[in-house]
This record gives structure tokens, C-alpha cells and sequence, in this order.
């Protein structure tokens, strides 16, 4: 069974508070707090300019894309399993959802674009059963832009939790590296269309195959 996430171990970040992923082995990986509570940079860009219809933000956090596309006049929806997400994106006036991606969602089969930012493509720690389920939420020519690791680093997959917090649970995440979305893509139905960089941040669009 997939462990998940219950939605909150994310909250300290959500606010703005420093917080990391630490691995069962002990090492820790920061959270980019700092872009999840700021404007847009210059690397959301990459994924706002390639949104030109209705998309579903999936793991939204306190919701700068989903916010950033309603300004531009697209449709969206931001999806997020922690309420602190959806009301945070709400009070920037955009749409969002408490949801797991995995749960029933409006509009299945008919979304043009879904989004994976800031490593989101690690929900469940299993990218291709995550990306078998978007390919049931888009359109027949609907696309996914993802987030990726840069390349080198391949596909891992581990058992992490979010600290600081008090016996914050265990849950499944996954990375992927730019060099590995090829056969992930493939392995869900999809293939990579595009990749770009902008500084030390990774984009993809898959497309179906």
C-alpha cells in the first residue's frame, strides 16, 4: 500500500517556516520554503507560459502558480491535501481544492495542463502510478509540466518525514532526475516533449504517447 502524506506535515513550510525531508538513513533535504510563499520567479515562467487552458495545480501549496495563472485570465485549480494549503491559496483569490490527487477531482478527463512544480512529481513516491492518474484528469491532448531534479540524479525513492514537528509520520516521496523522466514517461503513457532549465531549476512537459 502507498504510504501518503495525511496533509499537514507540510504546514510549517506553508508558513514560511524553515522545515527539511529527513531520510530514513538521516540525511536531510531543505524544502524551498522561500519559493513556496514568495512571488513568482523567473523559473515559474517555464510553467506559466506554457498554460494556456484550464490546469489543475496539483500539490499547490499556498498556491502562488494557481494564483499567478487566475491573473493571467486561465483557469485553474489548486488541489492540495492540507487545508492550510487551500485557505492560503484561497486568500491570494485563487481556486483550490483539500483533495488527495488520488480521490475524485471536478472535471476528470477534460484539464488541457497539470502541474508538478517544486518536486511535486514525488507525491506517493511512486511517479508512475501519480502520473497513470493524471493521465485520467487530462484531455486527449492534455499535457503535464513537471519539476524536475537536474540531471544526474536519476529516479530515487524513499521513506521520509518533515521536520521540525513533534512524531511527525513517516510517508512516501520520490525524485526524479532529468536524466531518468524519459522512462518514467514512458512506463505512464506519456512521452518528454521538451526539457529546459532556468538557473538551478529543472522543466519538462510530457505529452501523451
Amino acid at each position: 500500500m502507498r504510504k501518503r502524506s495525511r496533509g499537514r506535515e507540510f504546514d510549517r513550510g506553508l508558513l514560511g517556516q524553515r522545515c527539511w525531508l529527513e531520510l530514513a538513513n538521516g540525511d536531510r533535504v531543505d524544502l524551498p520554503v522561500d519559493r513556496w510563499t514568495d512571488g513568482c520567479g523567473q523559473g515559474d515562467t517555464v510553467l506559466l507560459d506554457a498554460c494556456d487552458g484550464p490546469t489543475l495545480d496539483i500539490g499547490c501549496g499556498p498556491g502562488r502558480l494557481t494564483a499567478a495563472l487566475a491573473r493571467r485570465g486561465v483557469v485553474a485549480l489548486g488541489v492540495d491535501s492540507s487545508p492550510t494549503a487551500v485557505r492560503l491559496t484561497q486568500q491570494r483569490g485563487a481556486a483550490a481544492l483539500r483533495r488527495d490527487v488520488f480521490q475524485p477531482l471536478p472535471g476528470e478527463g477534460r484539464w488541457h495542463h497539470a502541474l508538478l512544480a517544486d518536486g511535486n512529481i514525488g507525491i506517493g513516491g511512486d511517479p508512475v502510478a501519480l502520473l497513470d492518474r493524471i493521465g485520467q484528469l487530462l484531455a486527449p491532448d492534455g499535457d503535464v509540466l513537471v519539476e524536475l531534479e537536474p540531471p544526474g540524479n536519476g529516479l530515487r525513492r524513499e521513506a521520509v518525514r518533515v521536520l521540525p514537528g513533534d512524531a511527525t509520520p513517516w510517508f512516501g516521496w520520490a525524485w526524479v532526475g532529468t536524466d531518468a523522466v524519459a522512462e518514467v514517461a514512458v512506463r505512464s503513457g506519456f512521452r518528454v516533449d521538451w526539457t529546459t532549465s532556468r538557473g538551478p531549476r529543472w522543466f519538462a512537459r510530457l505529452e501523451r504517447r
